[in-house]
């Protein structure tokens, strides 16, 4: 959910100029990533999904490497609590200033930032310590030493900076509210999978069966996705999808029509 942004009349695309004017980061941190369900509903149940995933992949299953790049990032760092000890560099990254802006206040500890403490403690918990969640928050942002602009429709999402090809790369809710179609989607797998290294990891979370997702009072963009979609495109990008795995979305529906978060974790192939 990270690229791209606006106001917008339903099932309009929205650009990146909308992204920049109307996507609010505290908005949006408090809808989809608080732990509290004061209003009744299980939202925290998304989140523990994507933890739990993400530790999977990086704590239990191993993946790690030299350097990770995560690929719109928004103003989030969840995607981080697990990688961070498996890599020795970590770079942010994300289109909009403001999203860029609210990692670097949680990096710096403004007071103003997101409080991360239950993500943190969650994690540490699966890891088996969780009075170590403050340790854990330092090594975060230790591992973090760069937070860059992205673009992910441009065959380098990084440019105009070239950076090597990484050991892995992450993205979450970002190619498809960034794409406006699946041939854009595809194109931009293209040019994400473009970052990694032979014989290195893409790791995803995908929003399945969605057109919209709302932050604030604005209504964003998602493209309808079904597994097949990503699965194909990410084999086409070439990659060998190693495992994925599908959550029903606990959101509201007035918050997200979203049907199903998707995770997969898949390896570049090397060619002979």
């Amino acid at each position: 959910m990270h690229c791209r942004l606006g106001g917008r009349m339903e099932g309009d695309f929205t650009g990146k100029d909308v992204y920049g004017k109307h996507f609010a980061p505290k908005d949006y941190l408090k809808m989809y990533y608080s732990f509290s369900k004061e209003d009744g509903t299980h939202e925290n149940d998304a989140l523990t999904f994507y933890l739990q995933k993400f530790h999977k992949t990086f704590t239990m299953d191993g993946v790690k490497g030299d350097i990770l790049i995560d690929i719109g990032s928004g103003p989030t760092i969840h995607q981080f609590l697990s990688s961070c000890g498996s890599f020795r560099e970590i770079i942010a990254t994300d289109y909009t200033d403001q999203n860029r802006e609210e990692i670097k206040r949680w990096l710096k500890k403004d007071p103003e930032a997101f409080d991360w403490s239950q993500a943190l403690k969650y994690v540490c918990e699966l890891e088996g310590d969780r009075e170590k969640w403050v340790e854990k928050g330092e090594k975060v942002r230790s591992t973090i030493h760069r937070v860059l602009k992205c673009d992910v429709t441009q065959v380098n999402p990084l440019a105009p900076l070239v950076v090597a090809q990484a050991s892995c790369v992450t993205f979450a809710f970002c190619l498809d509210s960034a794409c406006k179609d699946v041939t854009t989607y595809r194109a931009a797998l293209r040019n994400v999978g473009s970052l990694v290294k032979p014989g290195g990891h893409l790791v995803l979370l995908v929003a399945l069966g969605g057109s919209f997702y709302m932050v604030g009072q604005h209504p964003f963009f998602c493209l309808y996705l079904e597994k097949e979609t990503v699965d194909s495109a990410v084999t086409e990008a070439g990659f060998d999808i190693l495992w994925s795995e599908g959550a029903k979305n606990s959101y509201s529906p007035i918050r997200s029509d979203c049907k199903t978060a998707y995770f997969l974790v898949a390896r570049k192939r090397i060619k002979v």
